[in-house]
């Protein structure tokens, strides 16, 4: 079991949210910039540059590591943007950047060997043979893990690697997806969540009554049809509902968001170093009350309103996902 607590890294898609993470108790705040590199990049989010360089300014004064996020794989013909935003964000003083493209990581490198780097759960790696690739080619220090592992199978990548520290998404939105690998989203809309940071941008999602249907799509594909009195879910191509051999059905089971709050014993035996909080899209109330009660979880105590995070999450249901094995 870990020696330590686990670092608890908290999303901030805004300078409010971020403010928000660091006062609730967040040990690292992870943010990005307001452009393609930014693997959450939806329109009035993010920070300009002069915002992110003061956002790493405020995190490093008030004892939170900043992680800036440029975790999107750049353009074969022009990688300038991915550069700069390295180059500022070394020049800034970042606790850390996540990135996923091996030609970046291994401009940064070269061009900033004392700049630490996480690679990005977009990288999907989640075996020791490919965390050791990275380790050795651009001294990755840290891997952020898949959400599509067992928690025997994070112990034994932890085992196997044990120089590179494990970070595991702990709550909030659930990828069903390897991330990284899927490319539904960018198929359906022409818009690329592991180029263009969009998946299901609102630009493409429509819904259209029908008496008493809804039904949702996103571009020119219909992702799911709610009858009268049920919730319209946001139209995600992983989390739509499918006819299979007669039965209608979703992928694994209903949507729902990720809460494994019960596993973090399980997650320190594993050998575990971060948990990752889901959620630079959404507002400071939800990042104010989820790193308040993951922070009192960490510590062992307690949760004095066991449901104060329910409302935040999808259909107000929750779920373990892969961690505990439960999908096949």
């Amino acid at each position: 079991m870990n020696a330590v607590p686990m670092e608890l890294v908290c999303p901030a898609g805004t300078p409010a949210a971020l403010d928000a993470a660091i006062e609730a108790g967040a040990d690292a705040v992870y943010f990005g910039f307001r452009d393609r590199t930014n693997a959450r990049n939806f329109p009035g989010l993010n920070f300009s540059p002069k915002e992110l360089a003061e956002g790493i300014e405020t995190c490093n004064a008030r004892g939170a590591r900043p992680m800036i996020a440029i975790n999107t794989y750049p353009d074969a013909s022009d990688d300038s943007l991915w550069r700069r935003n390295v180059d500022i964000c070394a020049e800034a003083g970042a606790g850390a950047v996540i990135l996923c493209d091996m030609g970046l990581a291994g401009y940064a490198t070269k061009r900033h060997p004392d700049l630490r780097l996480h690679l990005s759960v977009q990288a999907s790696a989640s075996n020791a043979p490919s965390v050791q690739f990275y380790r050795d080619a651009f001294n990755i220090r840290r891997v952020v893990l898949p959400r599509v592992m067992t928690v025997e199978q994070i112990a034994a990548l932890t085992a196997a690697v044990p120089d590179v520290e494990t970070e595991v998404f702990v709550f909030g939105g659930l990828c069903v997806m390897a991330e990284g690998r899927c490319s539904m989203s960018g198929y359906a809309t022409g818009i690329s969540p592991n180029k263009d940071g969009a998946c299901s941008p609102a630009s493409h999602v429509r819904y259209e009554e029908q008496g008493e249907i809804m039904t949702s799509r996103l571009g020119n594909f219909t992702l799911n049809r709610f009858g009268a009195g049920e919730a319209a879910g946001y139209p995600t191509p992983c989390k739509g509902r499918y006819r299979v051999q007669g039965r209608e059905m979703h992928l694994f089971e209903d949507p729902c968001s990720l809460d494994a709050t019960s596993l973090l014993p399980d997650f320190a035996r594993a050998g575990v170093t971060a948990l990752k909080v889901e959620g630079r899209q959404r507002g400071k109330a939800y990042v104010a009350q989820v790193v308040k009660s993951l922070k009192a979880a960490i510590a062992g105590q307690t949760a004095t309103d066991p449901t104060a995070t329910r409302r935040f999450m999808e259909a107000g249901g929750a779920t373990t996902g892969v961690y505990s094995g439960a999908w096949h």
